[in-house]
């Protein structure tokens, strides 16, 4: 199986950051590609570090349509089985382009979307109009939380389109031996310019408003000689940079921007904190947890789904400078330490959910469609006869070409004694009833006598009935006007190229008389 994942950009976001981690614990039975809209950053250095196929489709804005074009001819030229698309932009384009190039399992997964706002921006109603018309060309959206799944549905989208599989992170990756993490203590801090004794607050995220990260830095004003040390990059740098400056506290904050060792810089770190009101799923606070050390939060859906026992050492906060500088200074005088991983880490454990992810791509795609099973032929009845003969398994081969449900395989008796189609052509007219006066016709609903193939003249005239060779059509082009059963939509069935041309079979009963015997077709 080929897939490709169609991202936004690769910068190290909460997104970007957990496509990755799932990459390298996909099983290795399936062959994942990935290409960037734009802004392939420290993530895609790193996928290619490890050898996956990066593409950069060089997008200049959101309103370049010419990446549509060119992610078309990838997926087409790439003879991808499966798209799975990451983002907003990433989801529109994606879902587009893989419908064109002929790819029919279309997933994206929902990592950013809150009541009226998607990735920190208000949804405006041409937004949602775009995003829902967009949902219908794809297969399945996946949900990172319980959250994104409500406003999945208040939007309209389907409930069974939409397939919950939470965020992960990995556990083993934040674990140290007592030497090592202390080895990473001194080595970090010492680059960082952290005195080794300061106690220094965490906080792991793109800067930008929604974070608010400047709750964790108005706090830091009520600490004397606390650190702050910020993770990630963002547009919102110079301003908390300058925010730092206003209250006196500029020597205090370091921010290391875009970082590929965030497991490592989180042993440099006493505490972490994540003040954003709204999350999606709070991957951030995870990984404090994960990294043993105590967390102050004040939205997590990933935890908020999970009993309170599930993380113990986690305190809800309002997303105030003062809560969190009563509860930081209370940390810094108790000075906690390495904590146990609690329950919740190994919850969201990547390796459990990414073999989750891999059996949803197996049960996405579409299954080849199966020969129907041929009926053995009874005894004393030609084997292998052509289609359109009366032989049971032409009729279900001719209901495969319909649409519709196959009938019952006939008894033994109607085995013996196979049904003669009618003679008529597809004109989209009643079949011919039996001719009147048939005197040697069975009863309603059973088949006439089975031609005899060893007959010297098989086109002969049956002596017990008139000759039922009816021309195709009567002067003038018209069709035979004999009276004929009750339309059911069904095509009536070629005539044989050299068979016998009898009297035709009664129709079988319509599905209102059906086990009625002699009812009317």
């Amino acid at each position: 199986m080929r897939v490709l994942h169609v991202v936004t950009g690769l910068h190290a976001g909460g997104a970007e950051r957990q496509l990755a981690l799932l990459l390298r614990h996909l099983p290795a039975d399936q062959e994942h590609e990935v290409a960037a809209l734009t802004n392939p950053g420290t993530v895609a250095r790193e996928l290619r570090a490890d050898g996956f196929t990066v593409h950069h489709l060089d997008m200049r804005g959101n309103r370049d349509l010419g990446v549509l074009p060119r992610l078309t001819r990838l997926i087409r030229s790439g003879r991808y089985d499966l798209v799975h698309t990451h983002l907003y932009r990433a989801m529109l384009y994606g879902r587009l382009a893989a419908r064109l190039a002929g790819v029919r399992t279309v997933i994206a997964t929902e990592h950013s979307l809150q009541s009226g706002v998607i990735e920190g921006r208000p949804t405006s109603r041409g937004v949602k109009a775009l995003y829902l018309g967009a949902e219908r060309l794809g297969t399945t959206t996946i949900a990172v939380s319980g959250q994104v799944a409500e406003v999945l549905g208040a939007w309209g989208v389907p409930a069974d389109r939409v397939r919950l599989l939470p965020n992960g992170v990995d556990a083993a990756r934040y674990r140290f031996t007592p030497a090592a993490r202390a080895a990473h203590r001194g080595r970090l801090r010492a680059q960082l310019g952290l005195p080794i004794g300061v106690f220094v607050i965490g906080a792991v995220g793109r800067l930008v408003p929604g974070k608010r990260f400047h709750v964790p830095l108005e706090a830091l004003v009520r600490l004397p000689d606390a650190r702050l040390l910020l993770i990630g990059e963002g547009p919102e740098r110079a301003a908390l940079l300058d925010r730092a400056a206003e209250l006196g506290v500029r020597d205090r904050l370091v921010l290391t921007g875009e970082r590929d060792d965030v497991p490592e810089l989180l042993t440099a770190v006493d505490v972490l904190v994540s003040p954003s009101r709204e999350e999606t799923f709070g991957l951030a606070a995870l990984e404090g947890l994960a990294a043993g050390l105590p967390l102050l939060h004040s939205a997590c859906p990933a935890l908020a789904e999970l009993p309170p026992d599930a993380a113990p050492h986690a305190r809800l906060l309002p997303s105030e400078p003062e809560s969190y500088a009563r509860e930081l200074a209370l940390l810094a005088t108790t000075r906690p330490g390495l904590l146990p991983v609690p329950p919740a880490v190994a919850h969201y454990d990547i390796a459990h959910l990414a073999t989750e992810l891999a059996t949803l791509y197996r049960e996405s795609l579409p299954t080849p469609r199966r020969t129907p099973h041929r009926p053995p032929p009874a005894p004393g009845s030609a084997a292998g006869s052509a289609p359109g003969t009366g032989d049971p398994a032409s009729s279900v081969l001719g209901f495969r070409r319909t649409g519709r449900k196959p009938p019952a395989a006939p008894d033994e008796d109607s085995r013996q004694a196979p049904a003669v189609p009618s003679s008529s052509r597809r004109t989209g007219r009643k079949p011919a009833g039996p001719p009147a006066g048939n005197s040697g016709r069975a009863a309603a609903g059973s088949a006439p006598p089975a031609p005899d193939s060893r007959a010297p003249d098989s086109r002969a005239p049956d002596s017990r009935t008139p000759d039922s060779r009816t021309p195709d059509r009567e002067p003038g082009g018209l069709a035979p006007s004999a009276p004929g059963p009750r339309r059911t939509g069904r095509k009536s069935a070629g005539a044989p190229d050299d068979g016998p041309r009898r009297a035709p079979a009664l129709p079988p009963p319509s599905r209102r008389a059906a086990g009625k015997p002699g009812g009317r077709a």
